[in-house]
């Protein structure tokens, strides 16, 4: 294995020296914690193990003790780990994890995914020296049903690592997965857990690559709609590590640190455990995802002596960089090439009612509704559990019925975000797009990241039959209203996007690769030019064809094409692109992150929550969830749940929210 650590092995290392630099460090009052942080991490471990040694032999004391006591918070917890080695690290994490209330169910994922059959074993080992007992024991004690089966599974340490791949049984697995979760009604469970948790990495590469070849989606997509809670999430930080550990840890190092608050003890652990094994490839694939080096992030969300201790072990900022390293580059041409052989199963969270009964269903609502006060309850029980068709017919069935306009006479009884919402399901998907694209317009501002949102993620036959709403309701075309609202390259992207002629079909290979060059040279022309040439191609390209398009612009640029929108442009162009190309990689995640921005922060976009939870509830909502789950650790559901009980709706709007997301991840 290559090393691709920061921490390396100090030249003319003097244990007894360094042992004398950390005792005078602490000695008199307060501490030079420079001197500290300095020695400690320009060290690697076995030789901070020496120093340990020398410390007790030269004064006496224990050395941990001694940090313990001069240092505080976050910082003395990030040396005195430094301090442990590799093994009594882990075990430590793993008691910490199960000890007491509540279990950290995150920590023991990360680990027990991420960690090789040496280092499983030797954590088990220093897990029974230090507590006395045995690991396997409190994880199950602590844990239940297929989560901990995994979980013991991966704690045997017996994966195979020959590195051999036996075409035929890569053959057999594959089938074998399907069988056990999209061919069937319920998931085997058992047979996730015995194929995952003991082929070789390379075997089940290889697996993956045949998985998504023969039934034209992922493995972890199939995990996403098959498994869930806990035990998907292991299977899936599985199913990472076995494709990239350095791109996992990548992921983890960023949920630990976006958003309010840092999660310091992932920080802490991972810096720690990666520092002389993969920082440096971990570093190439949190630059590729994220666009930022983590030795930035770091220094935006850390401060003082544990922020420099941090910075110290990652070794480096990649944004001075400017391009991807090979290894980066390769991964990012690999991405879009899974993308473009990848097809996700879309699944809805409302389906048709059972027993549908138009003329029962109108009579209820009026009822809902008659006399003094309204039962909202019986109104959302309806509206939100039936589909859009059923609830055209329902509308029609009052009007036939009792003579009067639904709509009306529920925007008489609601009010507020109950109104909007249940207002916005009963039009059809078209009346609700047109009236979503009115009310981004109106007024005195606009709202960009609405206009952009729509018209990036809808069909052209969508697009076409929200134009013909938009002037049946408005009469002014929606192609004026733009015009009339918007300007220079941002007003002609929506222009081109509106016309719902983008082009259907797969991937022409010849075409792509010529797109590709163009867009390529594109970026060295002036920022004018390079935007209509952008246009020209990101507007009118089918999503396959794009996907195939981004791919070979790695290989011509040494960039993801991401990378050169965020950087070369700038305001609403900036995000109207980044939005085509976030889309065309994976809709979902896109809307996913759309349903995040619209709840994180002060205050709630009450209006791109409904527009996102209404158009796509029948649509792949669903998948959204389970983006939303795997991109921000928290289920949309909950997010949705704590958002809406901070309002002023009584519970009716998050009630509503809730049965369109469906269910808890």
């Amino acid at each position: 294995m290559v090393f691709r650590g920061t921490v390396t092995e100090a030249p003319d290392f003097d244990a007894a020296a360094d042992a004398e630099t950390l005792f005078n460090a602490m000695k008199g009052f307060g501490s030079d914690k420079d001197a500290i942080l300095d020695l400690v991490t320009s060290r690697s471990n076995a030789q901070r193990q020496e120093i340990i040694a020398a410390y007790k032999s030269s004064f006496g004391k224990d050395l941990i003790e001694d940090l313990k006591y001069e240092l505080t918070g976050k910082f003395e917890r990030l040396i005195v780990s430094l301090m442990r080695t590799p093994p009594y690290h882990d075990a430590k994490e793993i008691h910490d994890a199960v000890k007491g209330t509540g279990t950290d169910e995150k920590c023991l994922i990360e680990i027990l995914a991420s960690r090789n059959n040496q280092q499983v074993a030797d954590m088990v080992a220093a897990y029974r020296d230090a507590y006395g007992r045995e690991m396997e024991e409190d994880i199950m004690a602590d844990t239940s049903g297929h989560f901990k089966k995994m979980l013991v599974v991966l704690l045997q340490g017996t994966r195979d690592e020959s590195g051999a791949v036996d075409a035929e049984l890569v053959a057999e697995d594959v089938q074998d997965l399907y069988a056990a979760g999209e061919e069937q009604w319920g998931t085997d469970e058992a047979k996730f857990i015995m194929i995952l948790g003991n082929r070789s990495m390379p075997h089940l590469r290889q697996v993956f690559d045949e998985y998504e070849k023969a039934y034209e989606t992922t493995i972890e997509d199939s995990i996403k709609s098959e498994l869930s809670g806990d035990f998907e999430r292991l299977m899936l930080a599985v199913v990472q590590c076995i494709r990239s550990v350095p791109m996992f840890f990548a992921k983890r190092l960023y949920k630990s640190m976006k958003g309010l608050g840092t999660a310091d003890n992932t920080l802490i652990r991972i810096m720690i455990c990666r520092s002389e094994i993969d920082i440096l490839d971990i570093r190439e694939c949190f630059r590729l995802r994220y666009e930022k080096s983590l030795y930035n992030m770091i220094k935006d969300d850390t401060s003082g002596d544990y922020k420099r201790t941090l910075l110290n072990l990652c070794g480096g900022d990649d944004d001075l960089a400017g391009e991807f390293f090979p290894e980066a580059a390769q991964m990012a041409y690999k991405m879009w090439e899974v993308s473009a052989t990848t097809r996700v199963k879309l699944r809805p969270t409302v389906r048709p009612a059972s027993g549908f009964d138009p003329a029962a269903d109108a009579q209820a609502l009026r009822k809902a509704m008659k006399g003094f006060g309204t039962d909202e309850d019986a109104i959302i029980d309806i509206v939100a559990n039936r589909s859009n068709e059923q609830r055209q017919e329902i509308r029609q069935a009052f009007k036939s019925l009792l003579g009067r306009d639904l709509m009306k006479d529920l925007k008489s009884e609601l009010s507020k975000n109950l109104e909007r919402l249940i207002i916005g399901l009963m039009l059809n998907p078209a009346e609700f797009d047109a009236k979503m694209m009115r009310k981004a317009m109106e007024g005195a501002g606009t709202d960009e990241h609405a206009l952009i949102e729509i018209l990036v993620t809808r069909s052209n036959e969508q697009i076409q039959a929200m134009s013909e709403a938009y002037l049946h309701g408005y009469k002014k075309t929606l192609e004026d209203a733009i015009q009339s609202d918007t300007s220079g390259h941002f007003c002609r992207i929506l222009t081109s996007l509106v016309q719902g002629a983008r082009e259907d079909g797969p991937a022409d290979v010849d075409r792509a690769d010529s797109d590709a060059q163009e867009l390529a040279e594109a970026c060295n022309a002036e920022s004018d030019d390079m935007e209509m040439k952008f246009m020209s191609v990101l507007c009118t390209r089918s999503f396959p064809h794009l996907r195939r398009v981004f791919q070979e612009f790695v290989r011509y640029t040494n960039k993801d094409i991401e990378q050169i929108i965020k950087k070369e442009m700038s305001g609403d162009v900036k995000n109207a692109f980044y939005a085509i190309v976030c889309s065309v990689k994976n809709q979902p995640s896109y809307l996913a992150d759309r349903l995040y921005k619209a709840m994180k922060g002060l205050g709630t976009d009450d209006r791109a929550l409904i527009r996102i939870m209404v158009s796509r509830s029948e649509v792949d909502l669903f998948n959204i969830r389970k983006e939303f789950k795997d991109t921000h650790d928290a289920s949309l559901h909950e997010f949705i749940k704590v958002e809406t009980s901070l309002g002023d709706t009584s519970g009716d709007y998050g009630k509503t929210l809730l049965i369109l997301c469906g269910g808890e991840d």
